[in-house]
């Protein structure tokens, strides 16, 4: 009989903030994408860096993309620049490749237009929404209305749900009278002559 292999255990857990620093001094290492995403407005210039970004790194290529045709044409222009300044602050890059791309615009995280978009979407609104009298939490106002209550509230009173007369349990409620108004008998024929 051989025995149970169990695996190897793992190693404790770190704290987060270890792993985010981990990360983050990763990202920062010269010679990575992270570093020239960070790096890029300087070593781009004001004029190039909002139109054109780093896109990928192959090996000792970085392939730029360039929003328009202008700022690719632009930047074929100073692309011997360019590569001066990278390799200067320490990057590998032997070449650039540029290509056209369509790239969304940048927007600052915490910007007022943003925070007036996030204000005004609609999920943030309460349109239509009241507060329910009995449990006091939000409840369209169409439910208070019609019920005087939300609809869990409404719910949780048994007797609002209690089985109609003549229910028998069963998957059909008992029989009815037909359209004639005369019951049926039980070997299905009409009490009718």
């Amino acid at each position: 009989m051989s025995p149970v292999q169990r695996p190897k255990p793992r190693p404790p857990a770190r704290p987060l903030q270890q792993c985010l620093g981990e990360i983050k001094s990763q990202w920062q290492q010269q010679g990575s994408l992270g570093a020239l995403w960070q790096a890029w407005p300087q070593l781009a210039g004001p004029q190039l860096a909002p139109h054109c970004r780093p896109l990928e790194l192959r090996g000792r290529t970085l392939v730029v993309g360039a929003a328009q045709p202008q700022w690719l044409q632009a930047l074929r222009y100073s692309r011997h620049q360019l590569l001066a300044v990278l390799q200067s602050r320490g990057f590998a890059i032997q070449a650039l490749h540029l290509v056209q791309q369509d790239m969304p615009e940048a927007v600052e995280p915490f910007s007022q237009e943003l925070e007036r978009n996030w204000l005004q979407h609609p999920s943030r609104q309460s349109a239509g929404m009241a507060t329910c009298p009995s449990c006091q939490s939000p409840a369209p106002a169409g439910e208070l209305q019609r019920w005087g209550r939300c609809a869990l509230c409404l719910r949780q009173d048994s007797s609002v749900f209690a089985p109609p007369p003549g229910w028998t349990g069963e998957n059909n409620p008992a029989p009815e009278a037909d359209r004639d108004g005369l019951k049926d008998r039980s070997d299905g024929k009409s009490t009718r002559g």
